[in-house]
């Protein structure tokens, strides 16, 4: 009973940041994932919180965190593939993968640390917060690493959703359709490309939201790529071993399987998609609570202009081939 109460108040602690994050987030327009981590660096700097609550939150941002990827996976369906041609599904690859690299020669440019910017680039070219949590233990960051990661990634977002219609309509003069495949391969999160996708139009929309979810199954192949490179480094460093497989990234595709071949309601695979997204905002709020201060002033201004010279890339090639090929 006492080793319960040992997480317990951690936990609790975590889950009523949380709750304050989803109440801010209907007023706030950066998400409750990145409200829980400020809010938790906030509380966490301000408050000192004792010993006591240190069990439930280092659970709170390991465990709790690897359930929420478990079931991540229910938000992908690979049917989604069949409303793309074969030139745009090119396009988002080909996209993401530079996204992704420029995030590692940006930061050999500017002697950046390479996992937190590699965090950064994998936010921007995948799909946001989800995509950080999904591969920080994969890579190895530090907490304060993916914190502040989320944070700058969902603020690069926010711009977005208003920056990006502007630049597709009255800059580069493109139709609703082609506006909506920009903004789809560009911003980070679901809800920015909604946002962002219908202010121009339905068509718009409708298109932005596809290119989107396009993006995120491309998470499944990056896990393993990561897995893969990340093994390989550590045997050649002699921590060795044969490639792991972390528990959630298996529970990660079996629940992928789940909408992609229907294998329960509708209602039932939306109830699990808010778990996860619920249990996420917990992890960050644990992730938060252990982030100084200090470490933000020491890696936030040059962590910044890494995420914005990346997001200006995504616009400039993503911009640049829908204007020429499409």
């Amino acid at each position: 009973m006492n080793t319960f109460k040992q997480y317990l108040y951690g936990i609790l602690f975590c889950i009523l940041i949380g709750i304050a994050a989803l109440f801010l987030s209907s007023y706030i327009p950066i998400g409750a994932v990145a409200i829980a981590i400020i809010l938790g660096i906030i509380i966490g700097n301000i408050t000192n919180p004792g010993t006591i609550f240190n069990k439930g939150i280092n659970f709170s941002e390991k465990h709790i965190l690897s359930f929420a990827i478990a079931l991540m996976g229910v938000n992908l369906n690979f049917l989604i593939l069949k409303e793309l041609g074969f030139k745009s599904i090119l396009l988002i690859i080909v996209a993401m993968g530079i996204t992704i690299s420029s995030s590692i020669i940006l930061a050999k440019i500017f002697k950046f640390d390479k996992k937190f910017a590699l965090l950064i680039g994998i936010g921007n070219g995948i799909c946001g917060s989800s995509a950080i949590a999904a591969t920080e233990q994969i890579i190895g960051s530090k907490k304060e690493d993916v914190g502040l990661s989320v944070a700058i990634v969902n603020f690069l977002g926010t711009i977005g959703i208003f920056l990006l219609p502007f630049i597709a309509t009255f800059i580069l003069k493109f139709t609703d359709i082609n506006s909506g495949m920009l903004i789809g391969n560009t911003l980070q999160a679901v809800g920015q490309v909604v946002a962002s996708g219908f202010s121009i139009s339905n068509n718009s929309g409708q298109t932005a939201t596809i290119v989107k979810m396009t993006r995120i199954l491309l998470l499944t192949p990056v896990i393993f790529i990561l897995i893969f490179i990340f093994s390989n480094r550590n045997n050649s460093k002699g921590k060795g071993g044969n490639i792991k497989i972390p528990l959630f990234v298996i529970g990660f595709i079996l629940f992928s399987l789940v909408p992609t071949f229907k294998l329960l309601p509708e209602e039932i695979i939306k109830v699990i998609g808010k778990l996860s997204h619920y249990a996420l905002i917990v992890a960050m709020a644990g992730i938060g609570l252990k982030i100084t201060f200090g470490s933000i002033l020491k890696d936030g201004k040059s962590a910044l202009l890494i995420g914005v010279l990346i997001f200006i890339i995504q616009i400039i090639f993503s911009g640049s081939v829908i204007l020429i090929f499409f």
